[in-house]
């Protein structure tokens, strides 16, 4: 199994969660984090770091939020999403978008 981040972080990108991990799984994109999921060792130790709730086990993801194992993985490996293993300030305007949902149209790739 593999963790997933979910559509709360976009538009927010907070990146405590690359501090902690192991293995250095996380990849930024323009305004989100994702998962690797042939990287991550499934050690849970990034969930209680987001701020935004935005990281799950695969299987205690939301069943709206199932699509994101498909996106984490697509966009581990696209042009542009690099890794990322130090902390970061969050966008400008993450704490104006933290609890919206529905974000995914709100995505860039």
């Amino acid at each position: 199994m593999t963790h997933v981040v979910s559509d709360s972080c976009i538009r927010c990108k907070y990146t405590d969660c690359v501090d902690v991990c192991p293995v250095d799984c996380f990849r930024e994109g323009p305004n989100m984090l994702v998962i690797d999921p042939d990287e991550c060792i499934d050690c849970a130790v990034c969930i209680p770091e987001c701020p935004v709730n935005a990281i799950y086990a695969e299987e205690d993801l939301p069943s709206d939020q199932l699509h994101f194992i498909k996106i984490n993985a697509d966009l581990t490996s696209a042009p542009g999403w690099k890794s990322i293993t130090k902390r970061k300030e969050a966008l400008p305007d993450a704490d104006e978008w933290k609890d919206k949902t529905n974000k995914l149209s709100e995505l860039v790739r």
